[in-house]
C-alpha cells in the first residue's frame, strides 16, 4: 500500500454554481468588487456611446485592473490570462473574459478619471471611520543603488543623450555626410566601397541629424525656463542682501550670489525613450533613469491621502504642489492637522506653507545623530519667545518629547507603504511613458494599495 495520497487527475470535479462560492469571505476580490460598485461611475458610464456590441461595465473593468495592480498583476495580457486561470479574477469578471485590448484601451482613456475615483475611495474610507486624516506623512521614492529597490522609469538610462554629446555627435555625422557626398560626386566610383549604397547611409544620418536638432531644441527650452528660476531666486538673494545692508547700515560679509549662466549645459541629459524622465543620482552612488514618486500617508490608517509624481530630482519643492492637492479634496475630506517630512523636505519657504495652511509642519531640519545620551530623550526644552519664526517654533515641537514620538511615527508609516508596493505588490517600474501617464499609472497603484489595506481595516 502507498504510503502518499494518490494522484489522479481524471476525477471529474464540478465548481459551485454560483460564483460567490467560489471564494471564501473577506478575500480581497470581494472587498474591491464592494467598493468598486459602491462607487459613483456615472461618468465613466456616459463615456460610452451605446453603439455596437454591449460593452463591459466600468466597475468590471476598473475592478479588474485594481485587483491585478493590488496582485502583482500589471499587465493586460495577464490580466486576461487571469481570467481564465484565477478564481479570484474570475469572479470579478462573473465569469466573462475581456480581452488585453478592452482592458489597455479602457486603462489609456479613462486613466485621468482614476484621480477621482481615487478621492472617493478616500471619502469611503472617512465614511466607515477607518481614518481622520489628522496626521500625514510626506515622502518620495527613487531607485537607489541595488536594482530592486527603487521604482524605475519605463526607459533606459543608455539611452539618454547629453547636449555635449549631441554637439560632438552632430559635428561627426556632419562630416560623415560630406565625405559620402564626396564619394556621390565622384565619376569613377573607385573610392566606393563595396556593398554600400549612399543614397541610404545619407538618409540614416539625416535621420539622425534632425532627431537631435529636436533634442537639442528641447534641451535649450529646458535651459531657457532654468535660466528664468535661477534668476528669480538671484534677485531675490540680491534684494534681502540689499535690505539687510540697508537695515545694518554697513555691507553684508560673505561673497555677493553670483549670476546664473543662460543657455544649455554640457551635461544636461534628454531621454530618446522617454523625454519626461529624469536622469537621477542614486542613495548609495550612481545614476538611473527614473520618475520621483510621492506619496503623502495617514499615519493612522497608512492609507495614501496625496499619490503625486515629480521631474525633481530632490524634494525641497514637493511641499507646495501637496498642499494645493489638499486644498483641493472636497469638504468630505478635510485637510489634516500635521504634516511630517524628513530633511530632505526642509527648507523655510516649505515651513511657511504649511503655517499658512493652517497645517503643523513637522520638517527634520537634519538627521539626527546615532546613539544619542538618554536624556536628551526625556530633555524638554524652554517655550519659544513670543515673537519666534515658524521655523523656530517648528524647531520646538520637533525637541518636545511630544513631538519626538509624533515624529517617530513618520518613517513606521509611510516607509512601508513603499515597501509593500515594491516588494509584496511587486511594482517596480513604470509600464506607461510621459509624466502625465505616470502620474496616471501612479494613481492607479495608491489606489490599488488603499483598498488593499482597506480589506484588512475594515473588519476591525
Amino acid at each position: 500500500m502507498s504510503r502518499f495520497r494518490p494522484i489522479n487527475r481524471e476525477i471529474d470535479f464540478l465548481l459551485p454554481p454560483s460564483v460567490q462560492d467560489w471564494l471564501p469571505e473577506g478575500h480581497l476580490a470581494r472587498d474591491v468588487v464592494e467598493v468598486v460598485e459602491g462607487l459613483d461611475l456615472s461618468e465613466l458610464e456616459r463615456a460610452y456611446a451605446g453603439r455596437g456590441s454591449p460593452p463591459y461595465h466600468p466597475a468590471t473593468l476598473l475592478s479588474l485592473l485594481i485587483d491585478g495592480y493590488a496582485t502583482g498583476c500589471f499587465s493586460s495580457r495577464k490580466i486576461e490570462r487571469a481570467t481564465d486561470d484565477s478564481l479570484a479574477f474570475r469572479f470579478i469578471a462573473a465569469n466573462t473574459h475581456p480581452d488585453h485590448d478592452t482592458l489597455a484601451t479602457f486603462r489609456q482613456r479613462f486613466a485621468q478619471a482614476f484621480e477621482a475615483v481615487f478621492v472617493q475611495v478616500l471619502q469611503v474610507a472617512r465614511e466607515n471611520q477607518l481614518s481622520r486624516f489628522g496626521t500625514v506623512s510626506l515622502d518620495g521614492t527613487k531607485p537607489v543603488l541595488s536594482e530592486a529597490e527603487g521604482i524605475h522609469a519605463n526607459a533606459s538610462r543608455h539611452r539618454a543623450l547629453s547636449y555635449g554629446h549631441a554637439e560632438d555627435l552632430e559635428a561627426q555625422l556632419q562630416a560623415e555626410v560630406q565625405e559620402l557626398l564626396a564619394l556621390a560626386e565622384a565619376a569613377d566610383g573607385v573610392n566606393v566601397p563595396d556593398g554600400i549604397n549612399l543614397p541610404e547611409e545619407l538618409q540614416r544620418r539625416e535621420d539622425r541629424l534632425a532627431a537631435i536638432a529636436i533634442a537639442k531644441a528641447k534641451l535649450e527650452v529646458r535651459a531657457a525656463e532654468r535660466f528664468a528660476r535661477e534668476q528669480a531666486d538671484h534677485e531675490a538673494k540680491l534684494a534681502a542682501r540689499a535690505a539687510k545692508a540697508a537695515a545694518s547700515g554697513r555691507k553684508p560679509g560673505g561673497k555677493a550670489p553670483q549670476p546664473p549662466t543662460p543657455g544649455p549645459r554640457p551635461k544636461d541629459q534628454i531621454n530618446l525613450t522617454d523625454e519626461e524622465s529624469r536622469i537621477m543620482p542614486l542613495a548609495g552612488g550612481g545614476f538611473e533613469q527614473c520618475d520621483n514618486a510621492q506619496a503623502l500617508v495617514d499615519t493612522e490608517t497608512m492609507l495614501v491621502v496625496i499619490a503625486q509624481v515629480t521631474q525633481a530630482t530632490n524634494d525641497k519643492q514637493q511641499i507646495a504642489p501637496m498642499l494645493e492637492c489638499l486644498a483641493a479634496l472636497p469638504d468630505a475630506c478635510p485637510p489634516p492637522k500635521q504634516l511630517m517630512a524628513d530633511t530632505g523636505f526642509f527648507s523655510e519657504a516649505n515651513v511657511m506653507a504649511c503655517d499658512s495652511a493652517s497645517i503643523e509642519p513637522l520638517i527634520a531640519i537634519k538627521r539626527d545623530k546615532h546613539h544619542p545620551h538618554w536624556s536628551e530623550r526625556f530633555a524638554n526644552p524652554p517655550a519659544p519667545p513670543p515673537d519666534a519664526t515658524p521655523v523656530e517654533r517648528m524647531v520646538h515641537r520637533l525637541q518636545t518629547p511630544a513631538g519626538r514620538a509624533t515624529y517617530a511615527l513618520r518613517k513606521q508609516t509611510v516607509e512601508p507603504v513603499f515597501g509593500i508596493i515594491k516588494s509584496v505588490m511587486g511594482f517596480r517600474q513604470f509600464l506607461t511613458r510621459g509624466l502625465d501617464n505616470v502620474r496616471n499609472e501612479w494613481n492607479l497603484v495608491c489606489l490599488a494599495w488603499n483598498l488593499k489595506r482597506m480589506a484588512v481595516l475594515r473588519p476591525q
